[in-house]
């Protein structure tokens, strides 16, 4: 059984990568199949998925995911983008702190390599969605 503190942040973790799908989810609803959101928003599914089965490897119950009703989309997708961009910087520093939470080498592992895909994937993309934003504007 893992430690207090291991799951405390795979709980953080976990519902970082929900208020992102969910955020995400509702940008889509709003503004349609628009990239990079409909591609990022599967890749978040797949960081909750990977971040559910160390709950299921500990044998602990992972959060609910509750964000659908807790998030809305922005006005613009300017502003979509500008968010998505600070939220990924938030979500790498968050992966750096919750690192040093943990010394389970699969949980390390998990948490590498989804902060790695924030920072070398997500944001590029995000950042890539302000220009093309500002273009238009």
């Amino acid at each position: 059984m893992a430690n207090e503190r291991t799951i405390r942040a795979l709980s953080e973790a976990i519902q970082d990568e929900y208020k992102a799908l969910a955020t995400y989810q509702k940008i889509i609803e709003k503004f349609g199949p628009v990239r990079p959101f409909v591609n990022i928003v599967e890749a978040e599914a797949r960081h909750a998925l990977a971040l559910h089965r160390q709950f299921e490897r500990l044998g602990v119950e992972p959060p609910l995911n509750d964000w659908a009703g807790r998030v809305k989309a922005p006005d613009s997708l300017l502003q979509a983008c500008e968010e998505a961009v600070n939220g990924e910087l938030v979500n790498a520093a968050m992966y750096d702190r919750l690192l040093d939470h943990t010394d389970d080498p699969r949980i390390r592992e998990v948490l590498s390599n989804l902060r790695d895909a924030s920072q070398n994937r997500h944001l590029p993309a995000f950042k890539r969605c302000v220009e093309r934003e500002r273009r238009r504007a």
